[in-house]
């Protein structure tokens, strides 16, 4: 099994909830995108791959990387037609890691975080696990159905939101709201805050793209 990847970018950092993870026996392999380098610099943690454009990060922690390190460096021209995020993505599909999770994805900028939630796709597609995580929330995408654990949960609630067109028979089972043969609209909110009624909640549908969140308070 690989070990994970960590892209640290430039949204909400929390300290004790990030250094969990980036200093976790699981994680291998970190970049650093843009103003995700503040945070990584001032926690003594070097990044294995270095990405942005830098219109957000300090001019002294730029000069440090470039000429007191050997970390490599995709520097972009701020007027680009992708995200650093999306940049540093697509960076370790071509690097061939295979579970990725984001850090500092979420925050005050919900234009962000949609991009983000979005980005998840170009890693869906390459058979890849990526998902954005923060201390309340989970994100990924699924293409398939899936069974949750209680006892592996990322927290007690649930939420289901269709990515592109309505997902038809859409169900869920073992959940305090169970739904069978449903037509998951791209609009509405009836598949929000599900929460589990049994050990194990199965999702399952025929096809589409599901915005899966699992999310604690």
């Amino acid at each position: 099994m690989s070990k994970r990847t960590v892209i640290v970018s430039g949204g909400l950092l929390e300290e004790e909830f990030a250094l969990s993870i980036l200093k976790s026996e699981d994680t291998e392999f970190i970049i650093g995108v843009d103003r995700g380098l503040v945070f990584l610099y001032d926690h003594d943690i070097m990044p294995d791959y270095i990405v942005g454009d830098f219109d957000s990060t300090p001019n002294r922690l730029v000069h440090y990387y470039r000429e007191e390190t050997n970390v490599p460096i995709r520097e972009f021209n701020p007027v680009k037609d992708a995200s650093d995020t999306e940049i540093a993505l697509r960076l370790c599909l071509g690097l061939h890691r295979r579970e990725i999770w984001i850090l500092g994805g979420t925050g005050k900028r919900v234009d962000h975080l949609w991009a983000n939630v979005q980005c998840l796709k170009v890693a869906l597609d390459a058979g890849v696990d990526a998902r954005i995580v923060d201390s309340h929330n989970q994100i990924r995408l699924i293409d398939h159905g899936i069974t949750l654990k209680r006892e592996e949960a990322f927290g007690p609630f649930f939420s289901v939101f269709p990515l592109e067109i309505p997902v038809d028979d859409f169900s869920i089972a073992g959940a305090k709201y169970p739904l069978k043969n449903h037509i998951l609209k791209p609009y509405g909110s009836l598949c929000v805050s599900n929460e589990f009624a049994e050990d194990t909640v199965e999702i399952t549908f025929a096809y589409g793209v599901v915005i899966l969140m699992e999310t604690r308070d």
